[in-house]
Parts: structure tokens; C-alpha cells; sequence
């Protein structure tokens, strides 16, 4: 495939409940980052924590952070120092009632309380403050060898006299100069000389909190291919170019407010966009489509031909219709942000040239993902296997609720099912108590049905238990909500 340059733009949208940033390439949405004002995320955050559990089993310990459900730590993810080549056990490292500086990794995601890390990095424009390493790491997105080496030297010259912790250049530093490199080290050492020093602070408080939404853009998402960042907000504009003046110049510029009377969303096409985001089944241009299932587990991905016919024969329409979702279900990921294991199901292939193409064309697609992602060859029942590293809610998580229709099955009880159970439950309360009458209360479609279509099997109950039953409809009930009351 021909590498096309590629246009990038953000949009913001900010409202006094949340911010909501869009990120598109060539027009079209690929990421959507919301954050409420109620429920901002954690990731980031640094806490003074205390240990409530320790679990020598699970090499794990909960920690009390102030959330509604305690948070996870566990070993591997606990500052350790190995000597003689002993790795200790939690026991010997964590007690209960101990006070400990974590920081989050992972949100809270359903019923999962947070993940934590002793491991404490803090993020700036150029650089990962590492305060429990000694060593210097540059980006793998920095692939120029002269260009590491380059900025290993001017970290260990800048460093030396801050021995004791540790440093990762990340992609922006590559085209920093060594007075830029040197603020960030000035700004992150003061800034963790802060956090450290926290004794004041009650256990369970914040002791750091991470940049809000608009100004963490300008720190992460910023690089050559970005075009504009529109904002329809003058104050946060104005906060936002304050921001990159000091910390990242180069994106000072690229910042515009945008005035318009409607909304930029809806100028883009990107609310629309976000509807289709929350729909199962994702339609190909070619008439094939996408079924996406998402599961506390794993999500699924199933491909299907549709009405693309093709023009030549059916292994060339399953190739063609197969390339296309690899482009597609790419973009679904970023734009959904469906993390954890994935099963894609491609419409099976005979040849094994066109399987190669198609893994090929998934991970060129994937490769602009922010997300870390893992790809396995089809399987024997011609699955693919992947992973892509999740570290907050998934769009429909963040967006939508368990349905107290269904609660979260997808399905309800049929009006005919619901009928059947009313008819056993008059007979259990017949047997049971001595009844005058019996009042059945339910919703329209039931009573309906039970007064037509199952008109005769109500008579021949009615006869059968000898007690006269009346039927009043509640409108606030579900099809699958009755209730049979003795009068």
C-alpha cells in the first residue's frame, strides 16, 4: 500500500460538564477522548494510599485511595530492590496500616476497582520523570541510532547532578534543544521534591493530579503531522496557547478559536460519527459489514459479505470485503477504544497469500494507534487472535448505561413467554390461597395478547380454577414485569 501523507486536526468542545476532543485524519474520526467534570479519570493521579489488605496468594494487596472500591497492586508493579537476586515477597514489603505513595494505572473499569503502581512516573512535555530508576530510556518511536545516542549524552551530561532517578525521552524530545530538555528536568525535579515531601497530607488524599483533558492534547497528542487544533471555547483557547507558549512551542500556532454559531461537532460530522460508535453492526462502503460485540471478557469482530457481490468469483470478494474491514475494525478500535483480547472473525480465505495480505493490511492500519497492540496469526478455525493495551473505558462504557430493560442481556422475554409464566403463577397462587378473585397487573402487550390470542387457554384456566381473573395494564411496567394479586 502507497504511504499517503496523512492530515491530522483536533476539535475541541468544551461545555461546564465536560470537554470532549476529537481526533481526525483526513477528515474523518478516529479517537474521542471525553472527560466529565463529575467523573474525571484517574490515570496519573498520584495518592497517599493505605493498606487495608495484603494477599500472600496473590502476591497482591488493596490499597485505600479515597475511591468508592479499594484499589489493586500487585508485586509487579511495586518499587522493588533486589538483592542477591531475592525477590521478596508483598508480605515483607507491604503491611496493613502501612502508608504508601501510589499512582494509578488503570480506572476503575466495571466491577474492578483501580490498579495502582509504586512505580510513580510523572509525564512533562519532553520527558517521563522515573524517581525510583537510574536509567535513561528514549522512546522506540525515536528510530535515528545518532539521534538516541545524541539525546542519551545530553541526558547524562544534564543528569549528573541529579543522580538518584531516572528518565525516559519521549518522541518530542527528538527535536528539542538542550535548554528545553533542561527546564523539563528543573520542572519535574521541583515537582516531585513536592510530592515527596507529604507527610502532612491524610491518607487517602490526591497528592498529584495529572493535567486536565485540553492541556494534556497539547502534551501528548502534538507532532508534525498535526494541522490545526480547534477549540469553540475563547477562555480555554487562551489558557490552551498560555500553555504551549511556555511548555510546547511549536503548537502555539496551531491553536484556533473557533466562533462559529453551530456547534464544531456538528460541522465536522463527528457527533454522527459517535452515534455510529455505539451501534453493533458498522456498515462497509462495499455493502459488507461489521458485527462488534463487546463483552466484559473480550470483544468480538465479525466480518460479513453483505450485499458485495463482487465481480469475479467468491474467493475474490471474500479478499476485497476482508481488506476493507482490516481498515475498518482499526479504526472501530480507536474510535470505540476497545481494549483487552479482540476476536476478529474474517470471512474465511482460501488462499494463504490473501490471509498475509490481510493481517499485513490490519497491522499497517494499526500502526498509528496510540495503543499498544498484538497481533496472532489466523488460528485453525480461522480466527485472529489480538490484544490492544486498554488503559480507560471503552466509548460505550463512558457513554451508556445496563439497560433496565433487559439489564445488560441484549434480549427480553417475549409477550408469549410472559403469558405462560402469568398462567402458572395464577395456578401456584389458586392452590395456595383462598381467593374471591385474582387481579393480573402487566404491561399493554401482555394484557393484549392475553385477551386475544390466548383468549381461549385464559377461559379454560379461568374454568379450570374457578375463580374469575381481571387483567389491568401498568404502564410503567417492562414486558417482563407482571404481578398477580388476590382480591
Amino acid at each position: 500500500m502507497a504511504n499517503l501523507s496523512i492530515s491530522k486536526e483536533i476539535l475541541i468542545n468544551i461545555t461546564p460538564q465536560e470537554t470532549r476532543v476529537a481526533f481526525l485524519e483526513n477528515g474523518m474520526l478516529y479517537e474521542l477522548y471525553i472527560e466529565r467534570n463529575r467523573s474525571r479519570g484517574l490515570v496519573g493521579n498520584v495518592y497517599k494510599g493505605k493498606v487495608v489488605r495484603v494477599l500472600p496468594g496473590m502476591e497482591a494487596a488493596f490499597i485505600e485511595i479515597g475511591l468508592e472500591k479499594a484499589a489493586f497492586l500487585h508485586i509487579s508493579d511495586v518499587a522493588i530492590k533486589i538483592e542477591n537476586n531475592s525477590v521478596p515477597h508483598i508480605c515483607q514489603l507491604l503491611h496493613e496500616g502501612q502508608s504508601v505513595l501510589v499512582q494509578v494505572i488503570k480506572d476503575q473499569l466495571g466491577t474492578k476497582g483501580a490498579r495502582l503502581t509504586t512505580n510513580i512516573t510523572i509525564p512533562s512535555r519532553y520527558l517521563v520523570f522515573l524517581p525510583n530508576s537510574h536509567n535513561i530510556g528514549v522512546s522506540s518511536r525515536i528510530e535515528n541510532e545518532e539521534d538516541r545516542e545524541r539525546l542519551r549524552h545530553l541526558m547524562y551530561t544534564q543528569t549528573h547532578r541529579n543522580s538518584g532517578a531516572g528518565y525516559i525521552l519521549r518522541t518530542a524530545a527528538e527535536v528539542a534543544d538542550e535548554n528545553a530538555i533542561a527546564r523539563d528536568i528543573t520542572y519535574l525535579n521541583r515537582l516531585w521534591e513536592n510530592l515527596n515531601n507529604s507527610e502532612q497530607i491524610e491518607v487517602g488524599n490526591v497528592v498529584h493530579k495529572d493535567l486536565p483533558l485540553f492541556l494534556r492534547v497539547l502534551r501528548d497528542m502534538v507532532d508534525d503531522g498535526l494541522a490545526v487544533i480547534r477549540v469553540d471555547s475563547r477562555e480555554t483557547s487562551r489558557i490552551m496557547r498560555e500553555f504551549a507558549e511556555k511548555y510546547v512551542p511549536e503548537a502555539a500556532d496551531l491553536i484556533e478559536h473557533y466562533p462559529g454559531e453551530r456547534p464544531i461537532f456538528d460541522l465536522h460530522g463527528v457527533e454522527d460519527e459517535i452515534q455510529k460508535g455505539l451501534q453493533r453492526k458498522v456498515q462497509l462502503k462495499s455493502g459488507g459489514y461489521l458485527i462488534i460485540d463487546q463483552t466484559e471478557a473480550m470483544t468480538t469482530i465479525d466480518v460479513n459479505t453483505g450485499g458485495f457481490v463482487g465481480s469475479r468469483n467468491l474467493e475474490e470478494t471474500t479478499f476485497k470485503t476482508n481488506l476493507e474491514a482490516a481498515q475498518a475494525i482499526a479504526r472501530q478500535l480507536r474510535l470505540r477504544n476497545l481494549g483487552g483480547i479482540v476476536i476478529l472473525d474474517f470471512i474465511d480465505m482460501l488462499e494463504n497469500e490473501h490471509k498475509r495480505q490481510v493481517l499485513r493490511a490490519l497491522e499497517k492500519a494499526l500502526e498509528r494507534d496510540h495503543a499498544r497492540t498484538s497481533i496472532c496469526e489466523v488460528s485453525s478455525l480461522g480466527l485472529v487472535e489480538m490484544t490492544r493495551k486498554r488503559t480507560r473505558e471503552s466509548l460505550e462504557h463512558v457513554l451508556c448505561g445496563t439497560c433496565p430493560t433487559c439489564e445488560g442481556r441484549g434480549t427480553i422475554k417475549t409477550a408469549e413467554t410472559i403469558c405462560y409464566e402469568i398462567f402458572r403463577e395464577i395456578l401456584r397462587e389458586a392452590r395456595q390461597f383462598d381467593a374471591a378473585e385474582l387481579l393480573v397487573l402487566a404491561s399493554q402487550e401482555v394484557v393484549d395478547m392475553l385477551l386475544d390470542e390466548e383468549s381461549n387457554s385464559l377461559a379454560e384456566l379461568e374454568d379450570f380454577i374457578g375463580i374469575p381473573i381481571k387483567f389491568q395494564v401498568e404502564a410503567l411496567f417492562t414486558q417482563e414485569q407482571y404481578d398477580v394479586v388476590i382480591l
